[in-house]
């Protein structure tokens, strides 16, 4: 078989990829015929995860290679160097035909199944480091040098493809960060490896000497937690059956209840193995009061800016004096805002005020009423 592959079909689909995850698979698609490959398959190079796009075709040989174990044993994965220098591999870079002959890889797992020809093109930009598989079937033959070459042209342009893929991937992390903060939900992103990647700015603040962010990784003051969350992290990611989330762990803290981590998959921001984010561990403060928004209070009881603030330190049960002082405000007019307060929500005692702040905090799950007496907010 000679070099007539259509590349520019391949680049074109795998940049619809990019944009839009769910071709990911139909991408691989395209990779095979426009090669005269059997099969087609997205690994990275530098995370073994049991999910990668692959075509039709392989995914009876994908479900052998996960259930039997042979991801663990993959030889190919040794070939990185070689992907990374040339932009192509071969089985032939690490093994010779004798050796090949003899390995357990390619004799009981890849024989069986009828594959035989192999080649890898190297797609790479700043730390993505991914590579395209072709597999051929024994019919179809090796891939011969001037299709090395060719596929070796591809890899040259496909770098920008693999940029995209990248910053399409963190945008929807930042995206999701976001929306967790909106909600006061402290969470932290993670890579393929369980590498900490982003923290949102809720997360930063149940950070300290009981939990941390070391060498890119979350971690515990007690080496046991940390193993139990790394653990736990790694188990998510792995699972030959996808998971959505695992049984939370328990943080210890220093006079303070634990905090509760929960490692799950964010289906709208890692949809593929190439997602730079590809897990996320929420955290939960047991000891935390969710605090109203301001917005909510000014609007239901027409607190002024001043008392809506002050109303949302009082609400987790602050003590007045810090609320004070946290606001940069004498002690004497944070009282006169808390008589303001007490007037406006019908309310005569921090614990009453305390209560019904509460209720406003979770939500409409809280019922219609809640106690609100004014629609308008009142200007400062």
């Amino acid at each position: 078989m000679g070099a007539a592959f259509d590349l520019s079909a391949i680049t074109a689909a795998l940049v619809e990829a990019a944009v839009d995850p769910l071709h990911w698979n139909a991408a691989m698609e395209v990779a095979a015929q426009a090669t005269g490959s059997a099969g087609a398959l997205l690994f990275d190079m530098r995370g073994h995860l049991p999910t990668v796009p692959r075509n039709a075709a392989m995914e009876r040989a994908f479900e052998a290679y996960v259930r039997d174990g042979w991801i663990a044993k993959d030889e190919r994965y040794r070939l990185a160097p070689f992907l990374n220098r040339r932009g192509v591999t071969t089985d032939f870079d690490l093994l010779t035909a004798e050796e090949i002959g003899r390995h357990p890889f390619y004799q009981d797992f890849l024989k069986p199944l009828g594959l035989h020809g192999y080649v890898a093109v190297k797609i790479a930009a700043g730390d993505s480091f991914w590579a395209l598989t072709l597999q051929r079937t024994a019919g179809q033959g090796q891939f011969l040098p001037d299709e090395l070459r060719e596929l070796a042209r591809l890899s040259a342009h496909l770098g920008s493809v693999a940029a995209m893929v990248r910053a399409l991937g963190f945008a929807r992390a930042e995206a999701a960060s976001d929306a967790f903060d909106a909600s006061g939900t402290a969470v932290v992103m993670m890579d393929q490896n369980g590498k900490v990647i982003r923290t949102n700015s809720a997360a930063e603040q149940l950070l300290g000497p009981d939990l941390q962010v070391s060498n890119s990784r979350l971690v515990s003051a007690h080496r046991d937690t940390t193993t139990a969350i790394q653990k736990s992290i790694w188990e998510l990611l792995h699972a030959v059956e996808p998971r959505s989330s695992m049984p939370p762990v328990a943080l210890p803290r220093v006079g303070r209840r634990p905090l509760l981590a929960y490692p799950m998959r964010l289906p709208a921001v890692s949809p593929n193995a190439l997602a730079p984010c590809q897990a996320a561990v929420v955290l939960l403060d047991p000891d935390a009061r969710p605090r109203p928004p301001e917005a909510v209070l000014r609007s239901c009881f027409g607190l002024t800016a001043s008392e809506a603030r002050l109303a949302r330190h009082v609400s987790s049960g602050e003590a007045l004096e810090m609320a004070a002082d946290e606001l940069a405000i004498s002690y004497e007019t944070a009282r006169n805002h808390l008589k303001a307060i007490f007037a406006k929500t019908d309310t005569h005692r921090q614990g009453e005020l305390i209560a019904l702040l509460a209720r406003i905090a979770s939500g409409p799950s809280g019922g219609p009423d809640l106690g609100c007496r004014v629609s308008a907010a009142t200007p400062e």
